[in-house]
């Protein structure tokens, strides 16, 4: 084999092994993504039964039943579309009616949201991202009205000294 030869054989072989690294990384990758979808996207029957997916929106008022052991039902909202949820295990201590969650499961073939995680905002100030996104776009979302009064009553209220 001439040099030239050599080289050209090195540099193909080389393209060759990144493309494959390449190729499965971006695999590897893609069955580790969970999309985040509101239940109006879920209801317009864009996502599939028992592909994973993070629900996003408010717990419905008036929606949680508690079944044997820890089994929690509930419905999850955009107020436009509900989606009922079944969850079995411990949910977060900051979970009730009215609060933004994302949940982390599949649909099952009745339509139902089987969770396999359940998190929920920390505090008041806070709503998950992609739900405050969903609520904004919907023309839901107060978040800012709280932020701006609080920002406003720290101005008023001298702070101590």
């Amino acid at each position: 084999m001439t040099r030239k030869q050599r080289r050209a054989t090195l540099i193909g072989t080389s393209v060759a092994g990144l493309s494959l690294a390449l190729i499965l990384v971006l695999f590897a990758l893609r069955s580790g993504v969970d999309y985040f979808y509101t239940p109006s996207r879920v209801v317009g029957q864009e996502v599939k039964p028992g592909v994973s997916f993070r629900l996003g929106g408010l717990v419905a008022k008036d929606s949680v039943k508690r079944g044997q052991g820890t089994t929690v039902a509930f419905d999850v909202t955009d107020t436009k579309s509900t989606i009922p949820v079944i969850f079995d295990g411990i949910l977060p201590e900051l979970f009730r009616e009215g609060q933004g969650i994302i949940a982390v499961g599949k649909l099952d073939t009745d339509g139902r949201f089987r969770a396999s995680t359940v998190l929920a905002k920390h505090d008041e100030n806070y709503m998950p991202p992609e739900v405050a996104k969903a609520l904004k776009e919907q023309g839901v979302w107060q978040g800012d009205v709280t932020r701006a009064s609080a920002a406003t009553a720290a101005k008023i209220v001298p702070a101590a000294k």
